[in-house]
């Protein structure tokens, strides 16, 4: 497998000589997320395999272009998983793709994110050099963690060629509950519960109900059960997988759809309808047809950002705007990364 690694890293070296661009692509299920693609393909789905996994540690290793499905398997062969739980939106989703996006699903709040769960990452770079960040264990090494820093970088910054993780247990018991309320009230509870101590693993407020799904030992998750009250739902596997992978009808059929990343406890009063809520209030969607301005200051205005998930606006850029101070930084890190440019040149913004 390092004789890819050798082509992939001559394949970049050649065109940084030619002045090329490249487009990264593993499975392409999330071709969808991002700014336009540019440049000639450089396929990396047949780097794949699982490389270390050790279930005693809670710790896999593997290439970029593993099947996500294929990881999930063999977790689930030794009663672990993926803690931060990520949607696929496709049968051909991958590793390298999974993180190269950030996405993280229900599990998030409370779990903890794609970015917390990553320990390592090798690289190609935009110069052809392969490069080593982190290890298989939290907090290695001093200074920066650089590899965090691939986590939704859409591949901008390096070929993400090989990606460490932490795994978790599966919970031995989980049960969802539903519960009739307004949007307002249906915050103002996720919140409320996040600071007791109750074993909550997603929350998710959609069609005037909010979802609480619990996990943990089977005693303590019914005890809560009890004490919460509401509706137990039977299907909820399929539940959350339909909000997960964006397949629940709130999803179907919109032109547009907003991701809001806020404050749990914000109020959007620009819109009329709540939306689907998740990660206890901290993020939200929106599939309103409203002007991209209008949208971007509701959320700044609360202390949040916007980034139009799925679909097109003319003249609007896909994701929230940044400030100079923040984009001075992530100049500074393409500069360091990809100095001219080779890899999924303008994925993200206009000066990457």
């Amino acid at each position: 497998m390092d004789i890819l690694i050798e082509q992939f890293s001559e394949r970049i070296r050649q065109a940084r000589l030619t002045g090329e661009s490249l487009r990264l692509q593993g499975g392409g299920s999330k071709g969808f997320y991002g700014e336009k693609f540019v440049g000639s393909l450089l396929e990396v789905a047949n780097f794949s395999g699982v490389i270390d996994y050790e279930p005693s540690e809670l710790v896999l290793s593997a290439r970029c272009g593993t099947p996500l499905v294929e990881i999930e398997k063999l977790l689930a062969e030794h009663g672990q998983i993926l803690g931060f739980e990520p949607p696929h939106f496709g049968e051909t989703a991958t590793l390298g793709g999974t993180v190269a996006c950030g996405f993280s699903g229900p599990r998030r709040a409370t779990a903890g994110s794609l970015r917390d769960h990553l320990l390592g990452v090798r690289i190609i770079d935009g110069q052809g050099q392969d490069l080593r960040f982190g290890g298989q264990v939290m907090k290695n090494v001093a200074g920066y963690d650089v590899s965090r820093l691939m986590v939704g970088a859409l591949g901008t910054l390096g070929l993400l060629a090989e990606l460490t993780l932490r795994v978790m247990p599966k919970p031995v018991h989980e049960c969802t509950l539903s519960l009739e309320l307004s949007a307002k009230a249906a915050i103002e509870k996720m919140n409320h519960l996040a600071g007791m101590p109750i074993p909550l693993s997603a929350t998710c407020y959609v069609e005037n109900c909010l979802y609480l799904r619990l996990s943990g030992l089977q005693r303590e998750v019914d005890t809560h059960v009890f004490r919460l009250g509401g509706e137990t739902i039977l299907d909820a596997d399929q539940f959350w997988n339909s909000i997960r992978e964006q397949e629940h009808r709130f999803f179907r059929d919109a032109p547009f759809l907003w991701r809001f990343s806020v404050p749990s406890m914000a109020c959007l009063d620009s819109f009329d309808e709540p939306g689907l809520i998740e990660w206890g209030g901290a993020l939200r969607w929106s599939v309103a047809d409203i002007p991209a301005c209008k949208v971007r200051m509701a959320a700044e205005r609360v202390g949040g950002h916007a980034n139009l998930f799925r679909g097109k606006q003319p003249d609007v850029p896909l994701f929230h705007p940044q400030s100079s101070a923040i984009r001075a930084i992530q100049t500074r890190l393409k500069d360091q990364f990809d100095p001219d440019r080779v890899l999924n040149r303008f994925r993200m913004y206009s000066y990457f």
